[in-house]
């Protein structure tokens, strides 16, 4: 049986955001805030690090934040796309020791050298 992705796809893992984990650029912000959503669930710190323009936490935080919380479902709100710089709005269910934690945040994104990055986040209320 095929694993299903973490980012909610229905798609299997191996075809969605296992190929960006090893290496691919994604080709636009929303597939690469998937993959980090992903890469959150999957304890992937340097994947994290290493798409961010300004690395948000330190790969210790990034692990505990990981391994303390239960990935429930990622809802994508909106997905403005431009050549380069891209937002994508989305709903990210998340459980920490049988709490809600669930946040809905703006992300965006911007495009240099032909690659996506994340760029900051405006959490949304």
């Amino acid at each position: 049986m095929k694993t299903l992705c973490p980012c909610c796809s229905k798609k299997p893992y191996a075809e969605c955001c296992k190929p960006y984990h090893e290496g691919m650029f994604p080709e636009n912000a929303l597939k690469l805030m998937r993959s980090r959503y992903s890469a959150y669930a999957l304890s992937l710190a340097e994947y994290i690090i290493a798409t961010a323009k300004v690395p948000p936490k330190s790969k210790k935080e990034i692990l505990e934040f990981s391994e303390h919380t239960h990935f429930d479902n990622l809802t994508i709100l909106e997905f403005i796309d431009g050549e380069k710089e891209a937002y994508v709005t989305f709903k990210a269910h998340l459980t920490q020791s049988g709490k809600d934690v669930s946040f809905t945040e703006k992300s965006s994104f911007i495009k240099e050298g032909g690659k996506w990055f994340y760029k900051k986040a405006e959490e949304i209320t």
